[in-house]
């Protein structure tokens, strides 16, 4: 049985707003962090990681999203943070300031489409982010403190929610490679 690790996602394809994310993601890097970022194709915001799941049920996935009826929208992503904490921080984030609830009743109707495919239940609430980077140690730390204090309220710019995407995710070692499997535009 053929699995395929896939998740439903929101693409960022506004080039001012990942230009202005890249400039920022240079800025890390000159932290000397240990972390890997985001690569500008992969910016995405996850609404349900469904995890490997049957090819067998790709086209029951497909035919869920396809049922989802809504209005595009737009979202501002604004300030950056980290889960699950400064002190222990893993995963380097950009917020969402206007459109969150919006995103969050997309994320919804997501959801109640597709939960009965995944691999496992979702437990979690979900929380509107975009994930920029992987913090992989501790190391210089202090200077992300800094920067994620200085970078609370930096406004990246607007996004139009128009569209979302089953996506196909294939790790590799030097990061994932993912593959639109399904696009539904939203009205």
């Amino acid at each position: 049985m053929s699995l395929v690790r896939s998740f439903v996602a929101v693409d960022i394809e506004n080039f001012d707003v990942v230009r202005r994310i890249e400039v920022v993601q240079r800025e890390l890097l000159r932290l000397g962090l240990e972390i890997k970022l985001v690569e500008r194709e992969n910016l995405h915001i996850t609404l349900r990681f469904l995890g490997e799941i049957p090819q067998s049920r790709i086209n029951d996935v497909v035919k869920a999203i396809a049922g989802i009826k809504m209005s595009r929208f737009q979202i501002k992503l604004r300030g950056i943070g980290v889960f699950p904490d400064l002190a222990r921080p893993r995963v380097l984030w950009i917020g969402v300031s206007d459109g969150v609830e919006e995103l969050k009743r997309l994320a919804a109707a997501v959801r109640e489409a597709v939960d009965r495919f995944a691999e496992s239940e979702e437990d979690r609430e979900f929380v509107a982010h975009l994930t920029v980077g992987r913090i992989k140690s501790g190391r210089n730390v202090e200077k992300l403190q800094e920067f994620v204090t200085r970078y609370a309220d930096v406004d990246f710019g607007v996004v139009t929610v128009d569209k979302i995407k089953l996506k196909k995710s294939v790790l590799t070692p030097r990061g994932p490679i993912y593959t639109d499997l399904f696009v539904q535009p939203l009205t």
